[in-house]
């Protein structure tokens, strides 16, 4: 993690160290370019003044010298808007009055001063003069009188440019500096979360417990991830404590018909010392004992297969799920099974896990109403089509005959008012067998969880509580209670909230 605030720090510096340098740089040259241009442009007027004076006026030597009383000459208004160094010379050359710091003359200055034509010039772009650096020209008075010395310092200018460009090299070394700084100060904040979360996850890694808390703030990408860790570790706590619950009822569930085929192949090595009826007696039992471990097995791969959403969800209609369930059931059990449908019953969902839930509700059905001779019902109901919404009173137009309307279900509500959404599925299934006691109500879906009065039929306890596992998987709950006029409703809900339309 340190790492990443290092990269952070200097992403941040590195950025702010761009952008200053540019701007500084581009400051920076454009100050010193209007500074330059200003300063020659201010030269090249005087020296065009300069040429336009000497050209329409014969001035002499003695026009330009310093000592002028009343500064109303010409050297005066080639003085004032440029503060420039003037130098005046004769014919041939010499000084007549030595401009200060005084001016260099050479062989190109002298030429120009005794040049017959007025104006005539020698530019002079880097002089040395004590020391400084100066721009010179030289303008001829004309006639070979002499020629008048015109020089500018830039020097102290590029002095001021350079004493700019030390100033900007410091302030953008400052800000880096200070980029860095709250780079690193940035940093430090945005990753403090992202250490506490990797503190966490080390936690679990180290100790294995899936129960840790993981501390989140904000409502930022961070918070974000902080609690979908936290969420994530929940669910596998949970499937943990699932996985521990269900490995210790499976172990306590097996142990009975284990010990029970254990005691009856023991007897198996005396078979030969046992009369007849007690040798068909040792192998039905050992026969019924091996069915029921083979159920119980099965139930518990299905239970575990029940949790896992692999099962890929797609369109499926309950009630023609339901009709499969009945065709397949009456084979099995001989009895008699009727489905019945109202509203619409599609949903969204896994049917091989739909399918073992309605089937482990009918199946029970038969094993506790065995001797029953009435048919065991199967409902399903859905919510009202939008075009029975304005006589809830009718059934729907395809139901076979003997449905009933949604709200002549037991226990189901009628659908008024869905808000524009889907309701429930509902799926009951209704038999004439004992019922269920009011305290056992509470616990039949509990695994491995049978009534007092069941303990002597077969069967594992787990199918009841499949069905409110799959009922769960798709949003939906169990339900069971007594039926009016004997026996038992149970089934459970699938939730469907596909939008109407």
């Amino acid at each position: 993690m340190s790492s990443l605030r290092a990269t952070f720090t200097v992403s941040f510096a590195a950025v702010a160290a761009a952008v200053t340098v540019l701007v500084g740089f581009l400051s920076y040259d454009a100050a010193a370019r209007l500074v330059r241009v200003d300063q020659q442009t201010v030269f090249a007027e005087v020296v065009q003044d300069l040429r336009d004076q000497v050209r329409e006026h014969p001035l002499e030597p003695g026009d330009f010298v310093s000592s002028d009383p009343d500064h109303a000459g010409p050297l005066d208004d080639i003085i004032r808007p440029s503060r420039t160094d003037v130098q005046v010379l004769g014919a041939g050359g010499a000084i007549v009055d030595r401009g200060v710091p005084p001016l260099p003359v050479d062989g190109r200055d002298r030429t120009v001063a005794g040049h017959a034509a007025a104006g005539v010039l020698v530019q002079h772009k880097d002089v040395d003069v004590a020391g400084d650096r100066y721009r010179l020209t030289t303008v001829s008075l004309g006639g070979g009188r002499g020629a008048v010395q015109v020089a500018q310092q830039f020097s102290d200018t590029e002095d001021l440019l350079r004493e700019l460009q030390q100033r900007t090299v410091l302030l953008v070394g400052a800000v880096v500096i200070a980029a860095g700084l709250f780079g690193w100060w940035l940093a430090r904040r945005i990753t403090r979360r992202l250490v506490r979360l990797a503190g966490a996850a080390e936690d679990v890694a180290r100790t294995g417990r899936l129960g840790i808390q993981v501390p989140v703030t904000g409502h930022d990408e961070v918070a974000r991830l902080g609690r979908s860790f936290d969420r994530m570790l929940g669910r596998l706590a949970q499937s943990e404590e699932d996985q521990r619950r269900l490995v210790q009822d499976a172990g306590h569930e097996l142990r009975t018909p284990l010990t029970s085929l254990r005691t009856n192949i023991s007897m198996l090595r005396r078979i030969d010392e046992l009369p007849p009826d007690a040798r068909e007696e040792l192998v039905a039992d050992l026969a019924l004992e091996s069915r029921e471990l083979t159920d119980l097995v099965n139930e518990l791969v299905a239970l575990a297969a029940g949790q896992s959403d692999t099962e890929p969800v797609r369109r499926l209609d309950l009630a023609e799920l339901a009709e499969d369930v009945a065709i397949v059931s009456r084979r099995r059990t001989g009895r008699d099974i009727t489905v019945r449908a109202a509203g619409d019953t599609a949903v969204d969902g896994r049917p091989t896990a739909l399918q073992r839930a309605v089937s482990n509700l009918v199946e029970n059905a038969a094993k506790f109403d065995r001797g029953g001779t009435a048919p065991i019902e199967v409902v399903v109901t859905g919510p009202v089509r939008q075009a029975d919404a304005a006589d809830p009173s009718s059934g729907p137009a395809d139901a076979p005959a003997g449905s009933t309307s949604h709200t002549g279900f037991p226990g189901t509500a009628a659908p008024a008012g869905f808000g524009g959404r889907r309701g429930p599925v509902r799926v009951e299934v209704l038999d004439r067998g004992p019922g269920i006691g009011d305290d056992d109500l509470v616990r039949v879906f509990d695994r491995f969880y049978r009534a007092a009065d069941a303990r002597s039929l077969p069967g594992s306890g787990l199918g009841l509580s499949i069905v409110r596992e799959v009922s769960a998987a798709h949003g939906g709950t169990p339900f069971a209670h007594p039926r009016k006029g004997g026996g038992t409703v149970i089934g459970f809900t699938v939730e469907d909230t596909r939008p109407i339309g």
